[in-house]
């Protein structure tokens, strides 16, 4: 299958939020109530259509324990897009954000396109962030934002779309030397990747979960 470009995502955010289970209903279309803390990274793939073109995302879920930050600094490097996530129902996630968003800024690209995903939408009654003050954090940052549920699937598909609809505007602007892989672009080419649509995802486990 052909495509027009391959865009590297990185997922960041602090343990437990949900970052492992957004990209496996994204890749998979499937919610797994248990699941394995990411130990270094997880790997995802899959084929999208934006504007009639088609893209392949490359998405890297990494580990949010202190541990694995200096792990996780290195996957910064080359990636186009970032989903930056955090749980509604934890505060202490919402306050982490800075600290996330600055190690974002120091190690990637200057042109990453970054999206804030308030996660777990579906225990709204559990909630300790505000969709405004979410809001508020992203437009101060420059920042994409919507809430989600990896648990029901809400605004998943769109959160990881939205973010490459953006790349492939600043692409037609001028903003990202594609010709640099550093950008986390790479041109397509034709590669035997199956159908539109196909996902293939790896991932290594140890114990937890999350929604």
């Amino acid at each position: 299958m052909s495509y027009d470009y391959l865009f590297k995502y990185i997922i960041i955010g602090d343990t437990g939020v949900g970052k492992s289970c957004l990209l496996l209903q994204f890749t998979d279309k499937r919610f797994q109530p248990v699941h394995d803390l990411t130990i270094g990274v997880e790997f995802g793939a899959r084929m999208v259509n934006i504007e009639g073109r088609p893209i392949k995302l490359q998405i890297w879920d990494t580990a949010g324990q202190e541990s694995f930050r200096s792990i996780t600094r290195s996957y910064y490097r080359g990636a186009a897009g970032a989903l930056l996530v955090y749980d509604i129902t934890r505060r202490e996630t919402f306050n982490h954000l800075a600290s996330w968003l600055e190690d974002a800024r120091q190690h990637a690209n200057p042109n990453m396109t970054i999206m804030l995903i308030g996660n777990k939408s579906d225990l709204a009654h559990r909630r300790a962030v505000s969709r405004e003050e979410g809001e508020q954090f992203a437009k101060e940052n420059g920042l994409l934002f919507l809430e989600a549920s990896a648990r029901t699937a809400q605004h998943v598909e769109e959160a990881f779309i939205k973010t490459a609809a953006r790349i492939l505007q600043k692409i037609e602007e001028g903003v990202y030397d594609v010709s640099n892989e550093s950008s986390g672009i790479k041109l397509g080419y034709q590669r035997g990747q199956g159908a539109p649509g196909a996902r293939d995802a790896s991932v290594t486990r140890n114990a937890g979960c999350c929604n």
